[in-house]
C-alpha cells in the first residue's frame, strides 16, 4: 500500500516531467536536422559531370590530374574515389577493395544523427502516452480526494478531474507532434545516405571500366598480330589459284 501511494505521488508530477522531456527532445532533434541538412548541402555535386571529367582524365592516363580534380570536390563520393585512385596501378581488384573500405569508414560520418532521429520518431508517441497515463492516474487521485468532501457533490471535484485528464492528453499530442518531423527527416537523410553509396558505386564502375579497357587493349593487339600470318597465307592461296588454273 505504501508503494502504491508513492507511485501515485510520482504520477502527480510525472506528466509534467514527460512534457518537459519531450520538449527537450524536440529541440535537440531540430538541431540534429539542421546539422544534417547543412552537412549534405555542403557536399552536393553533379555526379554526371564529375564522372565525365574523371573518365577523360583516366583515358588520357592522367591519374594524378584526376586525383587533383577530385580533391577540389567537397563530396564523400569524391573523397572515396580520390583515395582509391592511389591504387590505380595495382589493378581493378585492389581499387574496388579500397572503394568499399572508404565507404565503410565514412558511413559513421554521413549517417550521424540518423539513429537518434529514427529512435525518436518511433518512440516519442509512447513517451507521450506514458505521460498521459501518469496524468490520468493523478486525475483519478483528485477524484478520489474530492469524493471525500462536500465539494464533490457540487461538481467542483469532477471539474478538476476533467481538467487533469485534458492536460494529460496533451502529452500524447506532443509525443506525436515530435515524432512526425523526426520520421520525415530520418527518411530524407536515409535517402541521402543511399545516394552517396550509389554515386560512389557509379564512379567506381566508371574507373573500373576504363581500367579494364586499358588492360584489354594490349591483349587485343597481340591477338591481331597472331592472326596476321594466317591472313597472309589465305591471301597467298587466293593468288595461287589463278596460276594453277592456267597450268
Amino acid at each position: 500500500m505504501l508503494l502504491m501511494q508513492k507511485l501515485v505521488l510520482v504520477a502527480s508530477t510525472g506528466a509534467t516531467a514527460v512534457l518537459y522531456l519531450l520538449l527537450a527532445l524536440s529541440v535537440y532533434s531540430v538541431g540534429v536536422v539542421l546539422e544534417r541538412w547543412w552537412y549534405f548541402r555542403k557536399r552536393r555535386f553533379d555526379v554526371n559531370a564529375v564522372g565525365t571529367a574523371l573518365e577523360k582524365r583516366l583515358r588520357a592516363r592522367d591519374v594524378e590530374g584526376a586525383r587533383k580534380d577530385l580533391a577540389n570536390v567537397r563530396a564523400v563520393e569524391a573523397e572515396v574515389i580520390h583515395d582509391a585512385l592511389a591504387y590505380y596501378a595495382d589493378g581493378a581488384d585492389s581499387l574496388q577493395e579500397i572503394v568499399q573500405k572508404g565507404i565503410r569508414q565514412r558511413r559513421k560520418t554521413f549517417e550521424s544523427g540518423l539513429l537518434f532521429l529514427g529512435t525518436l520518431g518511433s518512440n516519442s508517441p509512447f513517451v507521450g502516452l506514458f505521460g498521459t497515463v501518469l496524468g490520468v492516474v493523478a486525475a483519478f487521485k483528485e477524484l478520489g480526494a474530492a469524493s471525500a468532501n462536500v465539494a464533490a457533490s457540487s461538481g467542483g471535484g469532477m471539474g478538476n478531474v476533467m481538467s487533469g485528464i485534458s492536460e494529460a492528453l496533451i502529452a500524447t499530442a506532443v509525443g506525436i507532434l515530435v515524432a512526425i518531423p523526426a520520421v520525415i527527416a530520418y527518411n530524407l537523410f536515409q535517402k541521402k545516405c543511399n545516394d552517396i553509396e550509389e554515386n560512389t558505386g557509379a564512379l567506381a564502375n566508371q574507373v573500373l571500366a576504363v581500367m579494364k579497357s586499358k588492360s584489354m587493349a594490349p591483349a587485343a593487339q597481340k591477338a591481331n598480330k597472331k592472326l596476321a600470318p594466317m591472313d597472309d597465307i589465305e591471301e597467298s592461296n587466293v593468288s595461287l589459284r589463278p596460276a594453277e588454273a592456267n597450268s
